[in-house]
């Protein structure tokens, strides 16, 4: 159940997101006054101002830490009674936008509480290091005809915001980063279409006992001047065994950038910690189409999971939706990226001409600093509807992070079709597998052209290693649809529940292409 609230949550800051257009929220940045105007939006009220600096939300966060859990409370119930239309019909007041028409390169837009959303994030501008925060109120809001009556008491504030920049490079501000629901967070390159998330923290994904979502309490977006590239996002997140403080700058572009700094203050030892966790959604594909009764012929938003491991390979799983909890852990040592990608890129590949998924982008991770020993872990959970995120990725530490320390981490997250680097190697394109007449499963894998791939095949050797179960001699031909070369094999699971693959193609014994790695699940 918990991961169907989490792709709950994501649907709908996704709709919020995407449904709103130009009905935005926001205020000046006239800071010296308690209410700020444009010439077209509300008025907004704003706090008394307090010196700020990127130290507060450490020292706010050491000091979550060394006390007690508090739960934040919920907003009114009429709040939380909302349905998706209605919540969809409170719409921002055009014009009102932060920023907005001012010499500065970005503009943030906010969301409304309410339905899924169901308690309040404190936000602050900082501007000439002082922050105020933004009082939540409906004169900010246009209401649509599907709205009821809403009180405007009780624990009352914002549930997230959105960053407009200059993303297309056209000097048009849009829409490429979303921060909304526990420590959930979105972006996008230039002229993609939103799919995977970012969060903050996971912790105790996939465990027996449940999962445990942190959520980030309080913002502080700094104001940007003019010809500067990147706007700065600070965050405070909270929850029953961890405190901790984030740093984001965020720089739109054909690949966006994130950078991450943060610190971790356990209340607890975190013996089952994730570190840049990403959560996404697999259906299905070519391996388990049959199971779906669908005119498209795939579901997904990422297709596989790439790691440049510490022993400089370059690893390839396809991701799979298996009918039990499937957790796979790739251990490491000092990692030097991972992600999910989306290499299913033309529009045939999923015939869905709404959701866009071939135009989904990826997200690619690179450690700030030498992470040490531990897994790339990826957990796959059982989904029968395209609505709920069921695959989430982290880098999770062999040791514990302990109760009262320090943790201090940093990441470079890019966002885009291609953000991933070239591994200078022949990828994996597709994985294909079916049932073969007169027993055992066809599996096919095909692979991207590469100058590493010889014109004669006699000289390229697929090297296939299986962990349990049985398989034919591979055979290798050229694929003129890809330009590329297509290994296949038939592979006997016998009795077995699950059969564990990997193959490369080698020349000279030397790797020429990705390592594709399977798991087989009867």
């Amino acid at each position: 159940m918990a991961d169907v609230t989490r792709r709950s949550v994501l649907g709908i800051a996704g709709k919020a997101a995407m449904l709103s257009g130009a009905n935005a929220f926001g205020l000046t940045s006239a800071m010296a006054s308690g209410l700020v105007s444009s010439d077209v939006g509300p008025l907004m009220k704003l706090g008394e101002p307090t010196p700020f600096h990127s130290s507060l939300v450490a020292a706010k966060a050491r000091a979550l830490a060394q006390v007690s859990y508090k739960p934040r409370p919920n907003v009114p119930k009429p709040w939380l009674d909302l349905n998706y239309d209605q919540y969809r019909d409170i719409r921002f007041h055009p014009g009102s936008t932060l920023w907005r028409g001012e010499d500065t390169p970005f503009e943030v837009q906010f969301f409304a509480p309410g339905l899924y959303f169901t308690k309040s994030v404190d936000i602050h501008i900082v501007e000439d290091a002082t922050a105020r925060p933004v009082h939540f109120s409906l004169a900010n809001f246009k209401l649509g005809p599907h709205v009821p009556k809403l009180p405007e008491t009780g624990s009352l504030g914002f549930s997230g915001f959105r960053v407009h920049g200059d993303i297309k490079g056209t000097k048009k501000l849009e829409e490429f980063a979303v921060f909304q629901g526990a420590s959930y967070f979105r972006a996008i390159g230039r002229n993609d279409t939103y799919g995977l998330s970012g969060r903050g923290l996971a912790l105790n994904t996939g465990d027996p006992t449940g999962e445990e979502f942190p959520d980030f309490i309080e913002f502080w977006i700094e104001r940007t001047i003019s010809g500067s590239e990147q706007v700065t996002v600070h965050a405070l997140l909270d929850s029953p065994s961890v405190a901790g403080a984030y740093q984001f700058e965020l720089i739109p572009g054909t690949t966006t950038i994130m950078d991450v700094k943060a610190t971790l203050y356990p209340r607890v030892d975190l013996t089952h910690v994730g570190i840049a966790p990403q959560t996404s959604m697999f259906l299905f594909d070519e391996t388990n189409r049959k199971r779906f009764d669908d005119f498209r012929p795939a579901v997904h938003d990422n297709d596989g999971l790439m790691i440049a491991n510490g022993a400089g390979e370059i690893l390839w799983r396809p991701l799979s939706n298996p009918s039990l909890l499937q957790i796979s852990s790739f251990v490491d040592n000092s990692p030097r990226g991972f992600g999910l990608m989306q290499r299913a890129r033309k529009l045939d590949d999923f015939a869905d001409l709404e959701a866009h998924y071939h135009n989904r982008p990826g997200m690619w991770i690179e450690p700030g600093e030498d992470w040490g020993k531990g897994a790339v872990t990826l957990v796959e959970i059982p989904a029968n509807r395209e609505i709920y995120d069921n695959i989430v990725t982290y880098w999770r530490p062999a040791k514990p992070i302990a109760a009262g320390s320090e943790h201090r981490m940093s990441y470079r997250l890019n966002w885009g079709k291609n953000c991933a680097p070239d591994g200078n190697v022949s990828k994996v394109l597709n994985t294909r597998s079916g049932a073969r007449y007169g027993g055992g499963r066809i599996m096919t894998i095909d692979f991207a052209p590469h100058d590493k791939i010889p014109t004669n095949l006699d000289d390229l050797h697929p090297v296939i290693n299986i962990r349990n179960g049985k398989i034919s001699p591979p055979i290798v031909q050229r694929n003129p649809a890809t330009g590329g070369v297509r290994v296949g094999f038939t592979y006997y699971p016998g009795d077995l529940a699950a059969m564990e693959m990997r193959a490369q193609l080698m020349v000279n014994k030397k790797t020429v292409s990705e390592v594709w790695l399977y798991r087989w699940t009867k």
